[in-house]
């Protein structure tokens, strides 16, 4: 049939189905992921017991999924729905890690590469950032060389978080893939020292900058230059690398709340310590580490002193005996700045040996040549991590990634932006660059009907007493029997409502976003779309915003038969318009003189 012309109320009314529809809308585990892994469909083939399948769509998108199923901060299931509604999130991270481990093999890892560019990358730092950098851009094609001050893989996530929580076999295996990927690795190589951040720009097309926050900070107090004080990144590292610290003595006291004061603390036990203390500025409710963290720390008996921040550390004879510790009135002033108030009660915790756990610092390792911001953090673009030198970006902790998989995101977003200069294209083209990282879904609708609050699934871990001793593995993970039933709890959350509900919709797309997007778009629409419409109006009923799709079906037949001079387009039609035709004529109907006339 001949072109028709839509009436321009059908247009409307189905851009409004395009700008509203969620049904392409991701789910907020999968959008507050920053590398947005799709948790809803990994978590139901785990469910499912299908875990290669589970382990493919992990790997879609990262690299590390033993790794990040141990320490990931999970974004994601802070934002799961079942946290939300009842506090029991799905444990994504611990099901990510039971797939991992069940099924990932170096021989099915994808390899594939674009063609060679001729295009030359350095990366400073094989850390998560600078290890997932150069993984996007060797699968772009071009030629990368990973510059790493240590002579191991994993940067800080290496060194900063104990092996009792993190294996290092485990990152060692999962980096391999750097090495089948192609990915050149300089261990031993200090930027600045070894070779120039000049000789990097010069002998390369584009530099990376990775190289994490590791030069510890200790905060002025009086005292602070004892014997006997140290910083978490000093002592994170050497009992990373040696199983123990020997200057330090039988009672420490670690100083911050967050994930790596924890892991000091934890530490602490491992190396012969016969007291460990913590103190921090919040108090036990509003701690920045992770809960389980906390939890784990309680279990192993580390004294907590939250609340209570550092005044003074006592010294005799230039070593540290003691903390005065003051109690916290509040942290911020009314303006929300960073200004702690003190009461004048104090108390005094006898020890010899205070860790700094509060904060790390970015070494400027371009000789003065890029501007530094806070902690070191180099100023870049936050939308490109562009820098002021044209070939110049940074990722991870050097730009500001607070968690390891923050890291890898910005370590994408490193790639995507040189491979927007490699073909001179505005940085910014082509990117959708409020959602490459986390960010808030619009999906937004009700629990799924007959919903009902079940117990999270929590992990296994061995005894307190009997792993406080040692760095073997404190966290089990969970049983196969606990991830079907963990991964059953999943909502599988959607909003795909109106196809439930109409077979015919299905047949031609996923989700009315994808029906009227093609129809606004080519001007046209399949006749069969409209006529199997039975105007049931279901999908509307349905549909957490009441969108008309009925109203643009019933439309288009209309326009159809306007167009084709008065006839349906439908070829089987034509019987029906027959029969219409002879149902209603002289030849077929009859009348029955009426009584009395």
């Amino acid at each position: 049939m001949k072109h028709v012309n839509f009436s321009q109320p059908l247009y409307d009314t189905a851009q409004e189905i395009v700008d509203g529809c969620m049904g392409d809308a991701a789910p907020a585990c999968q959008s507050a992921c920053p590398m947005h892994t799709d948790v809803k469909q990994y978590v139901k083939l785990a469910a499912e017991g299908e875990y290669q399948q589970a382990v493919d769509v992990i790997r879609q998108k990262i690299f590390m999924p033993q790794v990040l199923g141990r320490i990931c901060a999970h974004p994601c299931e802070a934002a799961c729905r079942r946290n939300e509604e009842f506090s029991q999130p799905i444990s994504v991270a611990a099901i990510k890690r039971f797939v991992a481990e069940k099924a990932d093999k170096k021989e099915n890892w994808n390899l594939a590469q674009a063609p060679a560019t001729g295009k030359k990358v350095a990366v400073v730092g094989a850390g998560p950032a600078g290890a997932q950098a150069a993984v996007e851009l060797r699968r772009q094609g071009h030629a990368v060389t990973i510059f790493e001050k240590l002579k191991v893989f994993g940067g800080m996530m290496r060194v900063g978080i104990p092996e009792y929580r993190l294996p290092r076999d485990v990152i060692d295996f999962e980096y391999g893939y750097l090495d089948m990927m192609g990915v050149e690795v300089k261990f031993g190589v200090e930027v600045g020292k070894d070779i120039t951040f000049d000789e990097l720009r010069s002998d390369h097309d584009a530099v990376i900058l990775a190289h994490g926050a590791h030069v510890g900070s200790i905060i002025p107090i009086k005292g602070h230059e004892a014997e006997g004080v140290y910083s978490a990144v000093e002592y994170l590292k050497e009992i990373s690398e040696t199983r123990a610290f020997p200057r330090a003595g039988k009672r420490i006291l670690v100083i911050g709340g967050g994930d790596v004061a924890m892991d000091c603390a934890r530490s602490s036990w491992r190396i012969g310590a016969d007291e460990v203390h913590q103190c921090s500025l919040e108090e036990m409710e509003a701690l920045p580490a992770s809960q389980v963290e906390i939890d784990e720390a309680m279990e192993e008996r580390v004294a907590f002193n939250a609340g209570w921040g550092p005044k003074e550390i006592l010294v005799e004879d230039g070593k540290v005996v003691g903390v005065v510790l003051q109690k916290v009135l509040s942290i911020f002033d009314g303006d929300g700045n960073f200004s702690p108030a003190y009461s004048d009660e104090t108390r005094e915790v006898a020890v010899d040996t205070v860790i700094f756990a509060t904060g790390q610092v970015v070494a400027d390792i371009t000789d003065g040549a890029l501007e530094q911001g806070r902690g070191g953090r180099y100023v870049v673009n936050k939308d490109t991590l562009a820098t002021s030198l044209p070939d110049v970006f940074v990722a991870g902790d050097a730009s500001g990634g607070a968690i390891v998989v923050e890291a890898m995101a910005l370590g994408r977003k490193a790639a995507l932006s040189i491979e927007r200069l490699f073909t001179e294209r505005a940085l910014e083209a082509d990117r959708n660059l409020e959602e490459e990282g986390a960010y808030k879904t619009r999906l937004d609708v009700p629990l799924p009907e007959g919903t009902v609050d079940t117990p999270r699934i929590h992990h296994n871990t061995r005894p307190a007493e009997e792993r406080k001793r040692d760095f073997i593995q404190v966290d089990l993970g969970l049983t196969e029997e606990q991830v079907t039933s963990e991964g059953d709890r999943c909502l599988q959350c959607e909003c795909k409502l109106c196809m439930n509900e109409c077979v015919m919709m299905n047949d031609f797309g996923d989700c009315p976003k994808s029906l009227f997007s093609d129809f606004i778009e080519k001007k046209e629409m399949e006749p069969l779309l409209a006529y199997s419409c039975n105007a049931c109006d279901q999908c509307t009923i349905v549909c957490p915003k009441d969108f008309p799709m009925k109203s643009i079906f019933m439309g288009a037949r209309a326009d159809f038969v306007k167009a084709n001079n008065g006839h349906s387009p439908i070829p089987g039609h034509k019987a029906i318009e027959m029969h219409q035709k002879l149902g209603f004529s002289r030849i077929f109907t009859m009348a029955k003189k009426a009584v009395g006339r």
